[in-house]
């Protein structure tokens, strides 16, 4: 493995274990053998401590066995390769049955094999707090769950479903059509409504650049990654911060008047220290999934945020 890059103190404790890699799905639509060797590529690089867990379909674990399995660490020295898995349950393949998969892949790679790979978390989608509560009364407490909400109605009869549940939520920000992204007045609601009801988030899709951009091969305008997790920052920091002051963090686009050091984040006006990100981090907003791990990697480096080898 190569030498780390170590940014400012302030930028490393944002981006730690920030980005799920999401390989499989679009825009990368990576087939599994492609996918595996990517994973591998970016967990020996120097900037692998940006990388969290790799996100794989219950439906493909097998075939992610298949493919991955001789690669898993087998020095128990070395940290596992960390899954999050999507579960879509069906009248053909039910919750129960999609959850053995999930603790017979554990049982294999995390307790009695190799403790090479573990499953700790699974995502799906909830409609419905009726819905939220059996889905979350029928998973193993190993398991943390992610459910994906819709945000464009009122999110808090859902959210209140996952306080105290031990539970997070997960929201869309973008995809490969323009009806994919949401509206940032309902982004920014999202935030603000998880922070009051103290339910940690993830997000997916849409967040391949730091800071607000068009992508014209959707077209959208699309989400930088560092938009999100600040105005999550401000949210968590200030109760009675409102969506609409949110606004204007979400939609930068230059990087003016940010700063990193290794004291603070700077963002114009907002200053946060190292325990305030710290704390964000691990308690409210946990990650996002994107399909590519270089975008976000060559834009920060672009920026000036992450040096290169020569400025190293």
């Amino acid at each position: 493995m190569t030498e780390p890059i170590v940014p400012k103190a302030s930028l490393s404790t944002l981006l730690d274990g920030l980005i799920d890699f999401a390989g499989l799905f679009p825009p990368a639509s990576l087939d599994m053998t492609s996918m595996v060797e990517s994973w591998r590529r970016g967990i020996e690089s120097e900037l692998s401590w940006t990388l969290g867990r790799i996100i794989v379909p219950v439906t493909k674990l097998d075939e992610f066995v298949s493919v991955a399995s001789d690669l898993f660490p087998s020095d128990v020295n070395e940290d596992p390769w960390v899954l999050s898995v999507l579960l879509s349950p069906s009248s053909d393949d039910p919750l129960e049955r999609q959850i053995e998969v999930v603790e017979r892949f554990n049982q294999s790679w995390a307790s009695d094999g190799s403790g090479g790979a573990i499953i700790d978390v699974v995502e799906f989608r909830g409609s419905s707090a009726n819905s939220i509560d059996q889905m979350l009364d029928r998973l193993p407490d190993e398991l943390f769950p992610f459910v994906e909400i819709p945000i464009d109605t009122d999110v808090r009869g859902l959210l209140a479903v996952l306080v105290g549940s031990d539970a997070g939520a997960k929201i869309r920000t973008g995809g490969v059509k323009p009806e994919m992204y949401p509206e940032a007045s309902h982004l920014a609601n999202f935030i603000v409504q998880c922070a009051k009801a103290d339910v940690p988030f993830k997000a997916t899709a849409g967040l391949h650049h730091p800071l607000c951009n068009h992508e014209p091969a959707v077209p959208a305008m699309q989400f930088g990654f560092l938009n999100v997790f600040v105005a999550s920052l401000l949210a968590r920091r200030d109760e009675a911060v409102t969506a609409d002051e949110l606004l204007p963090v979400l939609s930068r686009d230059v990087i003016d008047g940010i700063e990193f050091t290794d004291e603070a984040l700077i963002w114009g006006e907002h200053r946060f220290d190292l325990e305030a990100i710290e704390d964000a981090r691990i308690a409210f907003s946990l990650s996002f999934g994107s399909c590519s791990y270089d975008d976000p990697w060559d834009d920060l480096k672009t920026l000036g945020l992450l040096p290169t080898r020569g400025q190293q």
